[in-house]
């Protein structure tokens, strides 16, 4: 099938059949269909006068597909007071009005989150330590730290979370705990919950891993398939992450909630207890999707972590296959935007950028810092967009890979922190 595109929308493996509104002698190919298969000649293109190409999309790579949000439902709409409504009727405290924006900026909350992050490491690590020594665990220093953890997400919604997913191959244990906290806290958030809420489930977030003290570590890290034994020993971490925290004497019906059936998946094929639909409860809803989220977006021993864009893509159609519940993911989409903070972007200028912030007004319209020029292939001096704004009238085309362009420092573009490490 041949489609149309802007030139500012080729990739690398398109097929191109055909450039548009020049003559052979105005571009810089000696052939007009051909595979672009290599950076120097997309950086050709991008520098010639051609505007649009036709590519035949039988032959190479479509367009890169925008991460597929399901239909956002419009703040005040009749669909979003619908699904405020259901949500509403799962809550047995109720929702309230929705908690006010971000009172402090990225910037400004990147050290204090560092810290939150640190601390939270330390103490989860320590829990680790008790329940694989046949302890039972103190999850007392917990309560605290959950409290951190919602007032950091209260000063800013985005701190924190994309800090957390920051985390190295050995850390992933301890501070994927930490991540889901920050990520079911926002999440709860998003939904309007109460104060208290939002803090049990920063809390539900933190112990929601516990039962994988129990696996071996030689099982938890294999690079390989598991065998039916390993799997049945993983399949039963939920289980024992709920006995451990009712030893504990924890009261949260939440917590304990969250960590027996995070792993429950809506059309019933989930783990331990096979529950489905309205059978799980929305903390666990909840806590599924910001599971999944950074387990899909941390580099593991055994693969590297997918982008948050890519990453929110394939959990739309994960969606859709029955694995979340719908309304539950659409919530967390506009949580954590469709374009979440520490994205690469590609801009319609031929720029690269990463996102900085969310923006109140559009899913489509973060805070970008753009660092990088595709058309002359180098870095440039950086500049910080705010989109949709009369000072800009540039906007976003798509995801990009930073391996695929040789950026390294991405993570430094954006927190300005060289060598980040919790």
């Amino acid at each position: 099938m041949l489609k149309k595109i802007p030139v500012g929308q080729v990739r690398l493996g398109m097929y191109l059949h055909a450039l548009c509104g020049t003559s052979w002698l105005e571009h810089p190919f000696w052939k007009t269909s051909f595979v672009l298969k290599s950076a120097e000649d997309l950086d050709k293109l991008l520098r010639s006068p051609v505007k649009e190409v036709v590519i035949n999309v039988d032959k190479g790579l479509d367009v890169a597909p925008e991460p597929d949000a399901p239909s956002l439902p419009t703040e005040g709409s009749a669909d979003d007071e619908r699904l405020r409504a259901e949500l509403r009727a799962q809550s047995p405290h109720g929702l309230e009005a929705p908690l006010p924006a971000r009172t402090v900026s990225l910037e400004g909350e990147l050290e204090r989150a560092q810290r939150v992050l640190t601390q939270a490491k330390k103490e989860i690590k320590l829990l680790f330590q008790q329940a694989r020594l046949g302890k039972v665990v103190d999850t007392t220093p917990l309560k605290a730290l959950a409290g951190d953890v919602s007032d950091s997400l209260q000063r800013n919604p985005h701190a924190l979370i994309s800090l957390a997913r920051l985390k190295t191959k050995d850390d992933y244990t301890y501070l994927h705990s930490v991540a889901v906290a920050a990520l079911c806290a926002a999440l709860a958030r998003q939904l309007g919950l109460s104060p208290e809420e939002i803090r049990e489930a920063a809390l539900a977030g933190l112990l929601h891993d516990l039962g994988k003290a129990a696996i071996a570590l030689d099982i938890l890290n294999k690079p390989g398939r598991l065998t039916p034994e390993e799997f049945a020993q993983v399949q039963a971490h939920p289980r024992a992450g709920y006995e451990m925290l009712r030893q504990a004497g924890v009261r949260s019906e939440m917590a304990l909630d969250v960590c027996l059936h995070h792993h429950e998946k809506i059309d019933g094929s989930g783990y331990p207890d096979r529950l489905k639909g309205e059978a799980i409860s929305l903390y666990a809803k909840m806590g599924a999707v910001c599971d999944v989220y950074d387990a899909i977006t941390s580099d593991r021993p055994y693969k590297a972590g997918w982008p948050p864009a890519e990453s929110l893509r394939k959990m739309a159609l994960w969606a859709k296959e029955g694995h979340f519940d719908e309304r539950i993911f659409q919530a967390f989409v506009k949580c954590v935007g469709i374009y979440p903070t520490g994205s690469l972007v590609r801009l319609q200028s031929g720029r690269l950028g990463v996102v900085l912030e969310q923006s109140e007004r559009s899913l489509l319209l973060p805070r970008v810092k753009v660092f990088f020029s595709t058309k002359s292939n180098t870095y440039i001096v950086p500049e910080v967009l705010e989109l949709g704004t009369v000072q800009t009238n540039d906007r976003i085309v798509g995801h990009e890979d930073p391996q695929a362009w040789g950026i390294a420092n991405l993570d430094e573009l954006w927190t300005g922190i060289a060598g980040r490490k919790p």
